[in-house]
């Protein structure tokens, strides 16, 4: 009988990574998208349409349970940390921090440029929005009148105010609460699921979603509010390619191409999907591969997608305000910036991860008086805006949580150093892992 060692190495195939499947969707949709406008093909813009239109109410469908549980089980995960409420508090600051850095970038960049001036546009274009904020609406609409109504109305403020008054008082019980808490856990893992499932859907839904601005507003529209859009493309940039860079070598003394390396699936994504909540377990699981403890993770990345907000709730208002008064012809002052620098460090939570940053835009309006109509200027363009914006967003959502590991010493430095695969295609490497042989006798 005689012993032989022989290793089977596994069948090479070609994989069309994520990344690839994502951009040739939002090539294609633009293509597509040129096409239905150019040539007035109505089905074709139709189809597009509903195709972009699926894919968010899906991501939408499961808004809601998944803002709920995951808010509760990270609550309810601070009890296996160390240290949770200084963890907390730092991460909040942090939040604080790098949203005054962000609309500090989007006044400068909004007094240098003077977006409004020259757009041919007049108060006349503008109407007033369906959704609008005010502070008293922000601080009394936190408490709903009932269970059902935050999540038949997809209200994520009340959800994430109920899922925390759940999550605390489940700390308090202890081990009574126990039996909640489990099933909790069941109920996130089989949301975070089916969600992989719609997420998996992207590069289709981003024909459709790319396909159908393109086809609507075409490149037109983007010619008057040509100075608007770069400045937020350009201030999202700043912060996103410089402001984080910056923190994370200096801050977190990590290597910043890592971060982006890692952090790069939910950052394409939540461009796609504009929408953080949507991208939160892709969020999460990027920041839990660049090092992050899974515990503080848990917490710190569903806590983010609701509050955590530098694109829309920053840059953005910041870009607009200045925008809208230029419109008007109302003159702001030292005063009114100041008061936006406010309304976008406190006031954050009021975006709560959806679509769009409406709510944001007329909080910040109305506490500089300024006319709500104003918002009606923006919301043709709002789409295109919005990719920067949630991509912004969520790459924040994911740096932070490295930012305070690293400070507190918890971060895994050689998890860091080695994250690079997307999280879909996690299955398939450990699926290849599992066919290379080992030693066999014969």
């Amino acid at each position: 009988m005689s012993t032989s060692t022989s290793t089977a190495a596994p069948k090479a195939s070609f994989k069309f990574p994520f990344w690839a499947q994502i951009v040739t969707g939002l090539v294609l949709g633009v293509l597509l998208g040129w096409l239905a406008r150019s040539q007035d093909v109505s089905w074709l813009h139709t189809t597009l349409e509903k195709v972009g239109d699926i894919f968010v109410q899906l991501l939408k469908l499961a808004v809601a349970p998944l803002v709920f549980f995951a808010i509760l089980v990270s609550i309810t995960n601070l009890r296996k940390v160390n240290n949770a409420a200084r963890l907390a508090t730092r991460t909040l600051l942090w939040f604080m921090l790098t949203s005054l850095i962000a609309v500090s970038i989007g006044l400068v960049l909004g007094l240098l440029t003077n977006p409004g001036s020259g757009t041919g546009l007049t108060p006349a274009d503008g109407k007033l929005p369906k959704r609008q904020g005010s502070w008293i609406d922000f601080l009394t609409g936190i408490v709903p009148n009932d269970v059902v109504t935050p999540f038949t109305e997809l209200n994520v403020l009340q959800i994430v105010f109920m899922a925390a008054v759940a999550g605390v008082a489940a700390l308090q019980l202890g081990d009574k609460a126990q039996p909640l808490l489990s099933l909790s856990q069941s109920v996130l893992e089989l949301l975070q699921k089916a969600l992989w499932w719609v997420i998996r859907l992207a590069p289709l839904g981003t024909v459709g979603l790319i396909g159908t601005a393109i086809g609507t507003y075409g490149w037109d529209l983007i010619g008057k509010y040509a100075t608007f859009t770069a400045d937020v493309y350009i201030g999202c940039a700043l912060v996103l390619f410089g402001v984080y860079p910056l923190l994370l070598a200096t801050v977190a003394k990590v290597n910043p191409l890592q971060f982006f390396k890692g952090a790069w699936p939910a950052i394409q994504l939540a461009f796609v999907s504009r929408s953080s909540v949507g991208t939160m377990p892709v969020t999460q699981k990027v920041t839990e591969r660049l090092g992050v403890p899974k515990e503080y993770a848990s917490f710190a990345v569903p806590f983010g997608a609701t509050t955590k907000m530098d694109g829309c709730a920053a840059i953005y208002p910041a870009l607009a305000a200045i925008f809208i008064a230029q419109i008007f012809d109302v003159q702001l002052g030292v005063k009114d910036y100041l008061l936006i620098a406010f309304v976008s460090v406190v006031g954050s939570a009021a975006t709560a991860g959806l679509t769009g940053a409406t709510v944001m835009l007329t909080l910040t309006l109305s506490t500089l008086g300024l006319p709500l109509e104003g918002v009606g200027l923006l919301m043709a363009i709002d789409p295109i805006l919005d990719m920067m914006r949630t991509a912004t967003n969520v790459a924040g959502q994911s740096l932070v949580p490295v930012l305070v590991s690293a400070r507190e010493g918890i971060l895994d430095k050689t998890a860091y150093a080695t994250a690079s695969a997307s999280p879909l295609d996690e299955a398939e490497v450990r699926e290849a892992e599992r066919k290379v042989a080992v030693p066999a006798t014969v």
